[in-house]
């Protein structure tokens, strides 16, 4: 009866300001932290790592495609080898910043267009992870659950968490729906906690048509961007605690694995 709670974070840049960075780290119990790519500058990245080691919160790498502009949300057909290196610079980057003050890199989320395409294609999934365990193979890979993202990283014989959003509805095939598409995204506070409790209690992704898909599930995202995202995080952190659920760091819930 332990789950993790994540968000991403660190994702202003310059005078940009992104997200309620200090509210939420006083809810999550892990940091996906933007790398530069898709947001974040070196500033940000540090001040990010720095409020996350004194809230008690495990660090993450937030990599993305090379996407300022679109906050790295466009596809892009970059070549395996070519993420490989993207995601290796941008992972060394953050596991610098923690190392700087006394903390240690715990995990890697990819981000936005990086993830959703890695989600779908093996290959580009294997690139990812095979960047993952070169910088270093006790990081644990947090993936959406049931994608090729995954099991990727189960093939590199990484750590792996299996990671749901509170705030996305899902297909039939167990994908994020579109943002596109009308009730994609959920926003009262009410019917987020009730989405994630059903999902748990199903033991699975539960999708808009109501079809359960059976999948692991560690770690539960819950966005900074959006309208009400720190009010709506406290309202499932306190969900889950009435449900008999015990929040934890993602380290707790993966030691033990073959890394």
């Amino acid at each position: 009866m332990k789950i993790n709670l994540n968000a991403d974070l660190g994702e202003s840049f310059g005078a940009w300001k992104m997200g309620e960075d200090e509210a939420l780290l006083q809810v999550v119990n892990s940091a996906n932290i933007a790398c530069g790519f898709h947001a974040g500058d070196p500033m940000v990245m540090r001040r990010t790592v720095r409020a996350a080691l004194a809230a008690g919160v495990s660090l993450g790498a937030h990599p993305a495609y090379p996407d300022l502009q679109g906050f790295g949300r466009r596809p892009m057909a970059l070549s395996p080898a070519e993420v490989e290196a993207a995601v290796i610079y941008q992972v060394g980057a953050l596991a610098a910043f923690a190392a700087a003050e006394g903390g240690r890199l715990s995990h890697v989320k990819p981000h936005g267009a990086l993830s959703n395409q890695a989600c779908e294609d093996a290959a580009l999934a294997d690139a990812v992870a095979r960047a993952v365990r070169a910088v270093d193979r006790e990081l644990i890979l947090l993936a959406p659950a049931l994608s090729q993202l995954y099991f990727a990283g189960e093939r590199a014989g990484l750590r792996v968490a299996a990671e749901i959003f509170a705030d996305r509805a899902y297909t039939d095939e167990g994908m994020l729906m579109p943002r596109s598409r009308a009730g994609a995204v959920l926003h009262d506070h009410a019917e987020v906690a009730a989405h994630v409790l059903r999902m748990l209690a199903a033991g699975g992704i539960v999708a808009h048509s109501g079809k359960v898909l059976p999948a692991p599930m560690q770690s539960i995202c819950v966005h900074g961007d959006t309208p009400g995202a720190v009010e709506s995080a406290r309202h499932l952190a306190a969900a889950l605690s009435a449900a008999g659920w015990t929040l934890a760091p993602l380290p707790a819930l993966v030691d033990g694995q073959a890394g």
